[in-house]
């Protein structure tokens, strides 16, 4: 079973009689304090500052937990105060989902992986788009 910090409010885990999903890069279980501040971020895309979508995969689902970092840090938050993904991708396959697993844990570093959902879509808003990420976070 794998938990977050005790200093956090938020508390991630995979109770026994499931499967522990940290190695698929995510928890099956979030509690978070009462009286915290929530945080929505809106689907971060693999868009840069400019709009512009590089076509590789890989190089998308970087730039968007880039974005969805800065979007967090305007928030007063990080990573560890995550509680939920969201995901989206395009055309999803097994190696598409070894890509992101790989990235997340570049991105989230070592530790109890949020809660995720993994929505395989055949198209997302812009022509181009690959990989979508929306995320909930909670502040004490």
């Amino acid at each position: 079973m794998s938990s977050t910090s005790s200093k956090s409010p938020v508390r991630l885990f995979n109770p026994a009689g499931l499967y522990d999903a940290s190695a698929n890069g995510y928890s099956h279980v979030g509690l978070v304090e009462a009286g915290v501040r929530l945080v929505f971020i809106a689907g971060q895309g693999g868009e840069n500052e400019h709009g512009t979508l590089d076509p590789d995969f890989r190089l998308q689902v970087r730039q968007a937990l880039g974005n969805l970092r800065t979007a967090l840090a305007a928030a007063g938050a990080d990573a560890s105060d995550v509680v939920k993904l969201t995901v989206l991708i395009v055309d999803h396959s097994e190696e598409r989902l070894h890509v992101f697993g790989a990235e997340l844990e570049a991105a989230l570093g070592q530790g109890a992986k949020p809660t995720c959902t993994l929505i395989p879509v055949p198209r997302l808003a812009l022509d181009g788009m690959l990989f979508e990420i929306e995320a909930v976070a909670a502040l004490g």
